[in-house]
């Protein structure tokens, strides 16, 4: 009877775990990468859930059962029962790394060069390079397809792959945007790249995560994410302001050397 009330409590308690944790498991992700992210999360948020349960349950019924034990004799050795809980473990820490590894592997989650996820890429999809350079501070974000030049604001397309390439001009930085599940540090002659494909529209806030001295705190920027069509008509208006520019500086430059 005692046993049954066990199982029952323990089930309970299992229930209640399940129904705490289904906000968390219901983030929504607004990249990728963060999806990723998340879904990892959630699958060992799932295993160690019952575990904590399971572990918690046994305790408070040892204690509960010998609360008025005085005397209390040796564990006895259990061979069965070591080599059981000792299989289980290996068998949870292989899928928590094989789980691991699948995600850490991702070009959306660890891209180690120019070229990575090439063949995550659907053939459809153009991956749009965005150079993005550090430096004290504040962030420098430049479209060499486009030759169009941001400061401290990010503009990219929603369900387009983009591509990062960070950089810093004169101190250790750290490119972070946690609400998009991306951050990469930023070294002097040095690229880190970060692929990702933005799936909602919004503006989220980026950080330099590395100290780097007394402006650090004031080192912040924007990542817009638009409609593909918002950011055609951005990039067509930045890149008519740009060639304007050009234009008046070349203009300048002759009038000051013609006779």
């Amino acid at each position: 009877m005692k046993g049954k009330r066990v199982a029952l409590l323990t089930l309970f308690a299992a229930a209640l775990a399940a129904v705490a944790i289904e906000p968390a498991a219901a983030q929504s992700a607004d990249t990728t990468t963060e999806r990723l992210i998340w879904d990892l999360n959630n699958q060992l948020l799932y295993i160690a859930v019952p575990i904590t349960v399971l572990v918690e349950a046994i305790l408070f019924y040892t204690v509960w059962k010998y609360r008025n034990n005085e005397s209390p004799l040796p564990t006895k050795e259990n061979r069965r029962l070591e080599i059981t809980w000792t299989v289980a473990t290996a068998v949870i820490l292989l899928f928590v790394g094989v789980a691991s590894y699948q995600v850490l592997a991702e070009p959306y989650v660890t891209a180690t060069s120019a070229d990575s996820g090439v063949d995550t890429v659907a053939e459809d999809e153009e991956v749009m390079e965005v150079q993005v350079t550090a430096q004290k501070y504040n962030w420098q974000f430049y479209y060499p397809e486009q030759d169009v030049t941001s400061a401290n604001t990010l503009v990219i397309p929603e369900e387009r792959p983009v591509r990062l390439n960070i950089t810093s001009k004169d101190w250790l930085h750290a490119f972070h945007v946690p609400s998009m599940g991306l951050k990469s540090d930023a070294f002097p002659g040095q690229s880190n790249y970060i692929l990702t494909k933005a799936t909602d529209t919004g503006e989220h806030q980026l950080y330099c995560a590395e100290y780097c001295g007394a402006g650090h705190s004031q080192m912040l920027g924007t990542v817009e994410v638009r409609s593909q069509d918002e950011f055609r008509t951005w990039m067509n208006e930045n890149s008519e302001s740009a060639d304007t520019s050009a234009n008046e500086s070349t203009g300048n430059g002759t009038s000051a050397i013609s006779p």
